[in-house]
């Protein structure tokens, strides 16, 4: 296991980001479609062909996911994506047509630092397909493709991925752009929200304080809740519905609720999506569900707190500090 969402077999993870644009795209490519579904929470969602996830719509699976920096100009990354799947023949087929699926979401740093005068026509389309060619089982947390201009309440944010087995042995994996209006640290920090929930000392071991600071329930938000939103990616390998996928994406929302202090606001574009591989049957359609969501709000949780534990600070004026930077020794 690598602690990553490419711990489900079948679901490789590729990055493409621009350190003068300050900001970039990661590419979730499914090696056989899968069937997928979506939940947003947020109060100012920008998303891409999420409306055919719901479960009553006719597409079931889908081909890859993207997550994207540039706010609304960072949709064009499924186009991107959408172009290399062309490129090896996938997609929906239609007679002797076929249409790749790629659903996206995007998350607001377009004033986090970096040139953003890229002149007609966004980078965005050119991040996303070179995100899908790289796409592999290994990849990097923190200031990394769609983390790259990520940024909370009062540290860097960025790019975090982790995984669980349940009792059955099905895999879930999370991966998730920190980029929330709130914080991701109790007050000032050191300590994580998530940190009940940590595996190994994965995001520094640090625990909760003796006693949780008063001023840490305090909601602190960004001077302008518009530079926010946390997108964020459940895979499993067991083979579900898109009710079930879309009940896993409900449920592991709660593990937004458990790293992000306060979550899901007005002007935040909080989502998860949910996919499924397939490759392996439930025993029970409830109680393994249930357990599945379980384990995925606790992997999301790990996820967004690892993402900031990896992140370093951006070379601009004004940036914000990294949690190593500051707490790191």
């Amino acid at each position: 296991m690598r602690n990553l969402v490419t711990d489900v077999e079948g679901v490789p993870v590729g990055h493409a980001h621009d350190a003068r644009l300050g900001s970039g795209t990661t590419a979730i490519v499914f090696d056989e479609p899968a069937v997928a579904s979506v939940d947003v929470r947020g109060g100012g969602p920008g998303t891409h062909e999420t409306d055919l996830l719901h479960p009553a719509r006719t597409v079931e699976r889908i081909d890859a996911l993207t997550i994207s920096g540039g706010s609304a100009f960072g949709l064009e990354a499924a186009h991107g994506v959408q172009a290399w799947l062309r490129e090896q023949g996938r997609g929906f087929a239609i007679g002797s047509a076929r249409v790749p699926i790629v659903p996206g979401a995007v998350l607001f740093d377009l004033l986090a630092g970096g040139d953003k005068d890229w002149g007609r026509y966004s980078p965005y389309r050119d991040l996303g397909y070179v995100a899908a060619a790289a796409a592999g089982d290994d990849f990097e947390l923190g200031n990394v493709g769609a983390g790259l201009g990520a940024t909370t309440v009062n540290l860097k944010g960025g790019i975090g991925s982790a995984s669980a087995m349940t009792s059955s042995g099905h895999i879930v994996g999370a991966l998730a752009a920190v980029n929330p209006t709130g914080s991701v640290v109790l007050g000032d920090g050191p300590w994580f929200w998530a940190a009940p929930l940590e595996q190994a000392g994965e995001f520094g071991g640090l625990g909760w304080p003796a006693k949780i600071p008063s001023a840490a329930l305090i909601p602190r938000t960004k001077a302008s809740a518009l530079e926010s939103t946390t997108p964020a990616v459940i895979v499993t390998d067991a083979a579900l519905s898109k009710a079930q996928a879309w009940r896993l994406a409900v449920m592991a929302q709660t593990g937004m609720a458990r790293a992000i202090y306060p979550v899901h606001t007005p002007l935040d574009g909080d989502i998860v999506f949910a996919a499924a591989t397939g490759r392996k049957p439930l025993n029970d359609p409830f109680i393994a569900v249930s357990e599945l969501g379980a384990i995925a709000a606790n992997t999301l949780a790990r996820a967004i707190a690892r993402a900031v534990f990896a992140a370093g600070p951006l070379p601009f004026p004004g940036a914000l500090p990294s949690w190593r930077d500051k707490f790191g020794k």
